[in-house]
């Protein structure tokens, strides 16, 4: 399996301005601190005020969306990105926690 490259060593700033047309919100959340950017150690952490989180992950791509999915319940919503996964691609592989309400507000409300 090929390792994955550290999610410190990724230019998150890039990364977020890239994907402004598909999720607007991100950029200025990211300059704000509110997306919290960790390794991924086999459990989720209380969100605790920032807007995402995002866990790099060293798995299989159909593992990181099996996990997504089975994580993807409660107060939660649970996405997924490895490189290639379309045009918004992350540059490493990440499972991504929002808080499901807020998410779909910003969906609403950015269409």
């Amino acid at each position: 399996m090929e390792q994955a490259r550290n999610h410190q060593s990724v230019n998150w700033l890039e990364y977020f301005t890239s994907i402004q047309k598909e999720c607007p919100w991100s950029l200025a959340a990211y300059r704000r601190g509110e997306i919290d950017i960790v390794r991924w150690e086999g459990y989720a952490l209380p969100l605790e005020g920032y807007q995402a989180r995002m866990y790099t992950i060293d798995a299989e791509d159909h593992v990181v969306e099996r996990l997504a999915q089975a994580l993807d319940q409660g107060e939660c919503e649970w996405l997924y990105s490895y490189p290639g996964y379309g045009p918004f691609a992350t540059p490493v592989k990440v499972l991504i926690q929002q808080d499901r309400e807020t998410l779909a507000r910003l969906r609403k409300t950015h269409k």
